[in-house]
């Protein structure tokens, strides 16, 4: 099979490479490598967003954005093949690293059925990278890195284990394909049925005279052939209706999910402080839960995408993988095992090394809830009471007074509610806000949004039952297995997860919990980004909103919180003491 092979801005670039798969279907690559004759460690990405779509085209406001705000993400490079969320081939080829990207199954320039992250894409990756590990200009050692899609099949891609997988950069993806994005705590969100919509269909392969142009070669990006939209139809998975269809965890998922335990490469796992929803969780416990020895853990703020691109990412990036797939004794094997950006009011981070996660060091304080006054103490309510809301109008706010001096809040939190609902069912939001002195409520940059609160968490009540083998008392696991329905008026315990978090509140600044039965929103006015296809209220396109999931007549009720001695409501924050 023929492809073309040009030099060029310092590079060897093979476009359109054939890799063929165990079934004959063959997939198609661009190679990006050092023109000098030799075998090189390769950078490999797998996924669907189409490598011949340039990110300043194709995420036109993101790429605006950083440019706008982290300069030197976009320096040093002629920016011609940059893509979204893979790495940039002129910041890596001059350092002796072959890059490598594969347009999966039915995406891009590669035919076939596409269908997101189940076993078949996983072998195609498996078969990806021992392909690339033959190579006459590979030296046999594969790493793989990139955002979001291309962080979390990494996971999934270890845990098949192919022999020449030498080391892996998971940057804000997730590995539960149930927990971690597609149901929080029950609750279908809507993020991938949008997410199809705007960013897999428009470079699905087939789309061919109606899709984009690669900016360098000209050729169709999804091409070359041009399908009907009935063969477009046909040829992909129906994501929204799955998700739906498939309200419990089981097989659809697990399929869709990494086996943690079959995951021992080298890992460095980096997760975004404002990435609820879909770019942190996954990120944490896929450190905890792999089972390499060898592994470090990352987190940051600011943007989902930028910076991965930084100096900061791709000078991290480097040091890890020219340890592993180089040999070099660089001194990453005395990098510290977690570190974190903490983060301070006013989108202030400041660096930190620590040795576990979570840290050990943890005080970990129940605020209680109470409904005379409003407040979160550390004192428990001992008199009896209830609060009632419209399940699907703003809620309740329990709040801290003003604080005395600075808490740190760095960890996952745990809420334990007694509720009772006028319905069969009830879906709890949570939302971990601050306060400043003023009373506005101060948000910062999530991954996509940038007006997030500090945390969130979700629960359907039908869906309380926890799995007491892997429940944590900071957090909750929920089996999500088996539906008990609510009986009107009839109290229940609910634990709720809410994920993790990292912030230094100032003095004379509130914590607040904010409980409610629809999507966080914020006082302001939306955010927008040209990939997304509604307009951001603070969680990003992470929303659930399908009425079909979320029948009003289930949905819509009276919601009563209970209190008192024998009914201890509480959160549970993570309060690391001031050193």
């Amino acid at each position: 099979m023929d492809f073309k092979t040009e030099v060029r801005d310092g590079m060897r670039i093979d476009w359109d490479v054939p890799i063929v798969m165990d079934d004959g279907l063959v997939l198609r690559a661009d190679v990006f490598r050092p023109i000098a004759e030799g075998r090189y460690p390769v950078i490999m990405t797998y996924g669907p967003y189409g490598k011949g779509v340039a990110f300043q085209e194709g995420y036109k406001t993101s790429w605006e954005i950083m440019c706008r705000e982290n300069p030197d993400a976009v320096s040093g490079t002629t920016n011609q093949y940059a893509n979204w969320e893979v790495v940039d081939p002129e910041k890596w080829v001059p350092d002796g690293f072959v890059c490598l990207r594969v347009d999966s199954r039915g995406a891009g320039r590669s035919p076939g059925y596409l269908c997101h992250n189940n076993d078949r894409e996983q072998q195609d990756y498996h078969d990806c990278i021992e392909w690339a590990a033959v190579q006459p200009w590979s030296t046999g050692k594969v790493g793989l890195n990139g955002i979001s899609y291309y962080g979390a099949n990494q996971w999934r891609a270890a845990a098949t284990q192919p022999p020449h997988l030498a080391a892996i950069c998971v940057w804000e993806g997730w590995h539960d394909n149930y927990r971690d994005g597609n149901r929080h705590g029950g609750i279908l969100c809507s993020f991938r049925k949008n997410w199809q919509d705007m960013q897999v269909k428009t470079v699905q392969h087939g789309v061919g005279e109606r899709g984009r142009k690669h900016p360098v070669t000209g050729e169709l990006a999804c091409g070359p052939e041009t399908l009907s939209e009935e063969e477009l139809v046909k040829n992909r998975e129906n994501m929204a209706a799955q998700l739906l269809a498939h309200e419990w965890d089981g097989p659809y998922y697990r399929e869709r999910s990494a086996n943690l335990a079959r995951v021992q490469v080298p890992l460095l796992s980096a997760a975004n402080w404002g990435g609820h929803g879909l770019h942190l969780r996954g990120n944490l416990e896929g450190f905890v839960g792999a089972a390499s020895t060898q592994k470090w853990l990352e987190a940051h703020g600011g943007s989902h995408w930028a910076p991965f691109y930084t100096d900061y990412g791709v000078n991290m990036q480097k040091k890890f993988f020219n340890y592993f797939l180089k040999g070099e004794q660089n001194g990453w094997d005395q990098e510290p095992r977690i570190r974190l950006q903490v983060r301070h009011p006013g989108e202030k981070f400041v660096e930190r090394h620590e040795t576990e996660w979570p840290l050990a060091r943890t005080q970990w304080t129940h605020f209680y809830l109470n409904p005379h006054d409003m407040s979160l103490s550390r004192t428990p309510v001992q008199a009896s009471g209830s609060v009632t809301y419209e399940a699907l109008g703003e809620g309740v706010t329990f709040s801290t007074p003003p604080l005395t001096e600075p808490m740190e809040l760095t960890g996952p939190s745990a809420l334990k509610l007694f509720l009772s609902s006028s319905t069969v069912d009830a879906d709890v939001f949570a939302v971990l806000r601050v306060f400043d002195p003023q009373g506005v409520e101060v948000v910062f940059q999530g991954a996509l949004d940038p007006h997030s609160p500090i945390s969130l968490g979700w629960l359907r009540a039908s869906h309380r039952k926890l799995d007491a083998a892997r429940s944590l008392p900071y957090r909750p696991f929920h089996s999500h297995d088996e539906k008990q329905a609510l009986v009107p008026g009839q109290v229940v315990e609910l634990d709720v997860e809410i994920w993790a978090t990292c912030i230094v509140v100032p003095v004379g600044y509130r914590v607040a919990l904010t409980l409610r039965g629809k999507d966080y929103e914020w006082d302001g006015p939306a955010a927008s980004l040209s990939n997304m296809k509604h307009p951001m209220k603070g969680c990003g396109p992470f929303v659930h909103d399908d009425p079909e999931d979320r029948p009003v007549d289930v949905f819509g009720g009276q919601v009563t919180l209970h209190f008192g001695a024998d009914q201890p409501a509480s959160v549970l924050l993570p309060v690391i003491p001031q050193a």
